[in-house]
């Protein structure tokens, strides 16, 4: 089995990394199907990265139809400790503007439909999501911002929704002002839950490409994929800077998630 290190999990607008050096591509089978796409795996500042696709390298996959149990398991099965995933939001907010990048801190679920937990069998598994990233992995990310002078908003709640439709206005608006969410997409859950599973690190950095419905202009993907377009070069400059900002031990609580969560 090909080993890695760091996972990077591109998002929309990000379907190959651009990073790697000596890389090859692999496939891994899982015992939840098959995974987005298949992952390249290279060497970058001296160490393993695997990257993967998250709606499969020619966007063929809707947020509500990615198998996100097969992917974090790949990652898990190449040993892979640290998972950065990038993906693109809507704001609910004035202040955080289109092209603008955010660093959630919690996430509110509006999903529906998705499997959220590798343990279905014998096993009852309450993991805790109080706070669902990594604290080292997004200190990392936010000195990566600092070195690119970059403004980074911190301390945000992404809710997430099932997709792959866009909000009504009326849910904007409810998520905007009765949930006092910050900003908003359709892939971050269960993706960071079945991380906190699989006892691996995982941080999301996130691209605003649009002010959502409530500021009364209808979203579309055209403008979605226009705006991350601008930003894929900023965010590459950010994953490039990782590497070398993440401590060589993990000294996070990520690793032992599993330690008292289970009946």
């Amino acid at each position: 089995m090909e080993q890695a290190e760091i996972g990077i999990f591109g998002g929309t607008g990000i379907y190959d990394s651009g990073l790697l050096t000596e890389s090859k591509e692999i496939t891994i089978d899982t015992p939840f199907g098959k995974t987005s796409d298949s992952i390249t795996v290279g060497i970058f500042k001296g160490k393993k990265v695997a990257f993967m696709p998250r709606h499969g390298r020619k966007h063929t996959i809707p947020p509500h139809l990615i198998n996100f149990r097969a992917n974090i398991w790949a990652f898990k099965e190449m040993g892979i400790k640290r998972i950065i995933a990038p993906s693109a939001v809507g704001s609910l907010k004035p202040d955080l503007k289109p092209g603008d990048f955010v660093l959630p801190s919690q996430f509110l679920d509006f999903t529906k439909s998705r499997k959220y937990s590798f343990f279905e069998g014998e096993k009852v598994v309450h993991i805790s999501v109080a706070d669902p990233f990594c604290p080292e992995l997004q200190n990392a990310l936010s000195k990566a911002a600092d070195r690119i002078n970059l403004k980074i908003h911190k301390n945000c709640t992404y809710v997430c929704i099932e997709g792959p439709r866009f909000s009504t206005r009326a849910e904007s608006k409810f998520y905007k002002e009765v949930i006092g969410a910050d900003i908003i997409g359709m892939t971050l859950v269960p993706e960071c839950q079945l991380a906190r599973e699989a006892q691996i690190c995982y941080a999301s950095i996130s691209t605003v490409t649009d002010y959502d419905v409530w500021a009364d202009k209808p979203v579309t993907a055209k403008e979605v994929l226009e705006t991350l377009s601008k930003n894929v070069e900023t965010t590459k400059k950010i994953l490039t800077l990782i590497p070398d900002l993440i401590p060589q031990q993990r000294n996070c609580s990520c690793e032992k998630a599993l330690t008292e969560a289970q009946f």
